[in-house]
This record gives structure tokens, sequence and C-alpha cells, in this order.
């Protein structure tokens, strides 16, 4: 089904607005697959053709970006989408305790979405919080040092509607459809809120402060070979611009 007059619109204005940020139209495709996620809810049909019409692009190339990255959805996505990271150090301190107990919980798997679509739930690879494990993510915000009963309490509420805080960034989580928008660009104002490290991330700095570590300085004769080998300014940095000298000095010989 085709976009309405209204929303078509809108579209047309936000992509307008995406693509002139950058010097070459298809450079924009990444946000623009946000942009289309964001009303759509997942990565639509019609959002494919729509991006592929404005970035002059056939629809098998946006398809093949869209399927590269999970953050694109090729189905309709809940309203929450719950990444539990079962990534090593998360695992060993409960991740897959965590999922196991959501997928009980929810009554779903891996890529699937609650019968009121509320909540997919997922396996994440790695949510970038290794000093904070186990954790969960909930629309790319953080839930820190998680347990089965912490995170199911914590979807629970998503599912009535009440709000939750994050551990780290963003007073409250918003939306599927709201936060593919702002991963689209379009800023929300919230880019200060709240905390955007905790005690564990810093930890290892307060440490070499207190007991005056510093860096190992470099050897000598390994700084010295270093300076030997780097490119100079100006010299050839690859083996295909020697090539290409070489063959132009045979052709004038």
């Amino acid at each position: 089904m085709a976009y309405d007059e209204a929303t078509l619109e809108k579209l047309e204005a936000d992509a307008a607005e995406i693509i002139g940020r950058y010097p070459q139209k298809r450079s924009a495709l990444l946000p623009l697959l946000h942009l289309v996620q964001s009303v759509d809810g997942y990565v639509s049909p019609d959002g494919i053709q729509f991006c592929a019409r404005v970035l002059e692009l056939t629809p098998p190339e946006v398809s093949a970006v869209a399927t590269f990255y999970t953050q694109y959805k090729r189905k309709p996505n809940g309203r929450y989408t719950v990444g539990v990271c079962t990534n090593t150090l998360c695992a060993v301190m409960g991740g897959d305790a965590i999922f196991e107990e959501l997928s009980h919980h929810l009554g779903i798997g891996h890529d699937e979405t609650t019968e009121d679509g509320a909540i997919t739930l997922e396996r994440v690879e790695c949510n970038a919080a290794c000093d904070f494990a186990p954790v969960v993510m909930v629309n790319w915000e953080f839930f820190d040092n998680q347990t089965p009963e912490k995170i199911t309490e914590t979807v629970d509420k998503l599912r009535s509607g009440e709000p939750v805080t994050p551990t780290r960034g963003a007073e409250n989580v918003v939306e599927f459809k709201e936060a593919s928008r702002i991963l689209a660009g379009f800023n929300d104002g919230r880019a200060n809120e709240g905390p955007s490290a905790g005690p564990a991330s810093l930890r290892g700095l307060e440490l070499a402060h207190e007991n005056n570590w510093e860096a190992p300085a470099r050897p000598q004769s390994a700084a010295a070979g270093a300076d030997e080998t780097a490119p100079q300014t100006g010299g050839k940095h690859s083996s295909a611009e020697a090539s290409t000298e070489a063959d132009t000095g045979e052709r004038k010989a």
C-alpha cells in the first residue's frame, strides 16, 4: 500500500533535509532507512521503493543495505525492542539467564514480538557496555547491571504504558518509531539528559591517578625504526601508486 498524500509530503520534506547533509545522494541511505522505519515501524516494501526513488538507486541496492544491518527490521517491530547482550562477558555475568527468563515470561523467542505488539525480544552480540555487564538495551537505551527480576519488571512497565528510565542517557525510553526518527538524524533535544558514564567506566582512570601510573615510554630504537618506515608526506603510500608510476616510466621509455 502506497503512502497517503500527507505522509508522502512529510517524508519527502524530511528526506530532502537528510540528503542535503551529504555531498552525494546515495550517502544518505542509512538515515533514510531509519526515516521510513520511523513511519512504518519497519523497513517496508513502500519504504524501500521510496528510498530508491529519492536516492536514484534500484530497490535491490536499497534492500541489500537494509538486510545487512540488524537495526533495520524487515517485518513489523514491537513498540520496544529489548536487546539482551549474550556475548561472552554478559553471558558469564547472567545474560543468558536474563534472556531465558524474558523469553519464558513473554512467551516469545529471538526476533519475535508479543501478541500485543509491545515487545520485540532479541539476542544481541554486544551492547558495547562490558563494564556494566549484564546489559540490556531498550530501543538502544542502556539498562546496566541487570538481573532477570529487574528487567522483567521493566518490561511489564513498558507493556502497561508506564514511563521507564534507563540507567544512563535520556530520562525516559521512547517508542521504536520515535527512536528510529532520532537515528535518522532529527534531534529530540535530549542529548544532555542523564549520566553518560558511571563509576565502572572511570575506575581505571581513577586507579591510574591514585597510583601515578603512566604509559611506559616508547623505546628509543623502536621509535627510530617507526619513523624510518612511516610514510613521508608527498611520498607513495600504496603499491598501486608505485605500479602506476612504474608503468608510466615504461611507456615513456
